[in-house]
C-alpha cells in the first residue's frame, strides 16, 4: 500500500508548540500558577500569537490549562476521576458531601428528558427539577439537573417549601425510599450552556462531558440525571465489571 496523503502532511506548528509548552508546564510552572500573558509567551517561544492561541486552546482541551474569568490562564491540577460505571447501584442522595443542592423547582423537562421518563413531551407535564453542584477542593467541577416525576415521590408533605435547597433535599430523601432496580448511563462530549458555564467558571461553549443517568424502580424510569462535568478537570473511570458499551 502506498503512503497516504495525510502521512505526508507536516505536523502543524501549533502542535509542536503544544508539546514544548507542555514540557515547560512540567518543569517551570506549579499547579495553579498564572501563566504570563500571550505577548510574553509568544516572545518566549518565538511564535506568532495566533499559533500560541491554538496551542493553548489544545492544552486547555487536554486538561493541562484552565482559563478563569478575572484571573487568566493557570496550570491545571490533575484531572479528577469520575466513575461512570453502573456497578455501584445507588440513588443520588442528600448526604453526598461532593454534591451541594442549589435549587429545586417544578418545571417542564426538555423533550428528550421527558421521553426518557416515559412522559409525553406534548403534555408539558412538570416534574421536580433538582439543581446540584459537585465541588472538589473548593472548586465546582460538575453541575447536575435531576428530574424526578411527582409519581416517584408521592409522599412529599405539603409543608415542604416549594423550592430551594431544603426542598431539593426533601425530594432526594423521598427518592431514597424507593427500591432501586437498576440504572444506565450514557456519556457524551458536549459544549457548556450559558448557565452551566457560569456555575462552573467556564466560558460558554467550552468542552464538557455530559453524563445522563436513568434510575429504574417499580418497572419504570423513576428519575433522570443530566450531569455536566468540566472536560478540563475530569476524566472518566469505569468499573472492572466490563459494563462499558460502545454504541454503533
Amino acid at each position: 500500500m502506498g503512503t497516504t496523503q495525510l502521512e505526508s502532511v507536516p505536523e502543524p506548528k501549533y502542535w509542536h508548540l503544544k508539546t514544548v509548552i507542555s514540557e515547560a508546564l512540567d518543569t517551570d510552572f506549579a499547579v495553579g500558577e498564572i501563566l504570563p500573558n500571550e505577548r510574553e509567551l509568544a516572545a518566549r517561544f518565538g511564535v506568532a500569537r495566533a499559533t500560541l492561541r491554538q496551542a493553548l486552546e489544545q492544552l486547555e482541551l487536554e486538561g493541562r490549562l484552565q482559563r478563569r474569568r478575572g484571573v487568566g490562564t493557570t496550570v491545571a491540577p490533575p484531572r479528577m476521576g469520575v466513575d461512570v460505571s453502573t456497578t455501584q447501584q445507588q440513588w443520588p442522595g442528600p448526604g453526598e458531601e461532593a454534591w451541594q443542592p442549589v435549587e429545586c423547582a417544578s418545571a417542564v423537562p426538555p423533550a428528550a428528558v421527558a421521553r426518557l421518563l416515559d412522559l409525553d413531551p406534548a403534555a408539558n407535564e412538570a416534574v421536580h427539577t433538582v439543581r446540584r453542584l459537585r465541588v472538589t477542593h473548593g472548586q465546582p467541577v460538575a453541575a447536575e439537573q435531576l428530574y424526578v416525576p411527582a409519581a416517584s415521590v408521592p409522599d412529599l408533605t405539603a409543608i415542604d417549601a416549594p423550592s430551594g435547597p431544603a426542598h431539593a433535599r426533601s425530594v432526594l430523601r423521598e427518592l431514597q425510599r424507593l427500591t432501586l432496580e437498576g440504572q444506565d448511563r450514557a456519556v457524551e462530549l458536549g459544549s457548556a450552556r450559558a448557565d452551566d458555564a457560569r456555575e462552573l467558571d467556564r466560558l460558554p461553549g467550552a468542552p464538557v462531558l455530559v453524563v445522563t443517568t436513568r434510575y429504574f424502580s417499580q418497572g419504570r424510569t423513576a428519575a433522570v440525571s443530566v450531569a455536566t462535568y468540566r472536560a478540563d478537570t475530569c476524566r472518566l473511570t469505569f468499573g472492572d465489571a466490563g459494563d462499558l458499551q460502545i454504541a454503533s
